[in-house]
Order: C-alpha cells, then structure tokens, then sequence
C-alpha cells in the first residue's frame, strides 16, 4: 500500500510537471498562433471538414508527423487502432505528452524524428497526416516520398496547409520556408511520390485559405 501511494504520488508530480511545461510553453508562444488564427478560418471547422474527409475508411495506425502540440492525435484518438505523434522539436514533444496523457499509452507513442527520415519501416501506417506542417519543408517531395514509403498500399494521406498566398511576412516571422501550395502544385507533388489524389477542399473566409488535400497510396 505504501509503494502504490508512493507511485500515485510521483505520478501525480510528473502529470503536475507536464502540466506546468505545457503552459509555459503556450504562454510563450499564444501571441505566434492567435495571430496565425486570425487569417484563416476557424481551427473547428478545419477539424471538423478534416475528419469528414477521413471518414470515408478507417484510420487504422495512424501517423501524425509535425505533430506540434498533439491535436490531431487527440482528435482522432477514438478512431484510430494506435497513433503514433512525432516532432522533431523535443519540447513539443513534451507539450503533447502533457496534453495526451489522459490517453491509454499502448494506443499512443510520442516520437522524436524528422519528416525527411522517417524512423519506421516500409508499409507501417495505414493513415498519414501533415497537419500545417509542409510549408516548413524547403523541399516537400521528398517529405512526401517518406510519408509514402511508411504507408500501406491502399493507405491514405492528408494534408493541411495554406493555398498559395503573398504573405511574406510569414517566412521571418513563422519561419514558414514556402508561402503555402497551388492545387496544380500539390497534385504533382503527390503523383511523383506514388499518391493518387483526391478532389482537394477548400476552407475560405480569411486572409489565408486553408486547403485540406487527401490522395491514396
């Protein structure tokens, strides 16, 4: 009994931790994503449009690459068989911890990698998701390349990002390294890394028009 008090202790200390961290680590950067938020529509509606999309098969094990704060792998962590989350930033990984812990860990792994080198083996994931994370990439082909290495045949994609725009100043200011992707160009991208592509789907009504593009390996 001593020893189990003692857990649920320490437990409790390491949850309390997380916690703290987490919130630091939004209060740091709350400023970078309201404004962000400001030009496109609303986070819940790009979810909900997001998850209608995906609900044509099930997601099965599903990869969420960028995963940032963890949002995606806690939106769809009742659909999915096994999630596993990866950034390459170690203290957004901690962030998502923090925010997934209430989930059961053998259906959710946090990992650290980057999406040019995927730490998984061929034909691992059934479902892929690039949740505002390809306009980071200077050269998206062979991000895509990798996410299609680790998918089954017959698996899916989906992407999140920003139609073409002229914002500048989101390349110093966000570190974005591409100012979001025309239909044309996403739909070359895709075919060069082995996808069928799907009808893309358009979310308009801000400054920045986020696109959700599906495609089937």
């Amino acid at each position: 009994a001593a020893l189990c008090d003692g857990d649920r202790k320490k437990l409790a200390a390491i949850r309390q931790a997380r916690e703290s961290a987490a919130e630091h680590y939004f209060a740091r950067h709350a400023t970078e994503w309201d404004e962000l938020r400001a030009l496109h529509s609303p986070d819940a509606e790009v979810e909900r449009r997001l998850a209608e999309a995906l609900a044509e098969a099930p997601l099965g094990h599903l990869l969420d690459i960028g995963t940032g704060t963890g949002r995606m792998a806690e939106l769809f962590a009742d659909q999915a068989e096994r999630i596993v989350a990866l950034d390459r930033n170690l203290e957004m990984l901690r962030v998502a911890r923090a925010k997934l812990q209430h989930l059961p860990a053998a259906r959710i792994e946090m990992v650290q990698g980057d999406f040019y080198d995927l730490p998984f083996g061929d034909a691992s994931f059934d479902t892929v998701l690039l949740h505002q994370v390809l306009h980071f990439a200077p050269d998206p082909l062979p991000a895509l390349a990798e996410a299609a290495r680790v998918i089954r045949t017959g698996g899916r994609i989906a992407i999140v990002d920003f139609d073409s725009h002229d914002h500048e100043e989101l390349r110093i200011r966000h570190q974005h390294a591409r100012l979001g992707f025309t239909d044309r160009q996403m739909a070359q991208l895709l075919k060069d890394a082995g996808f069928i592509a799907a009808a893309p789907l358009a979310l308009e009504g801000g400054e920045l028009v986020v696109k959700i593009w599906t495609a089937m390996r």
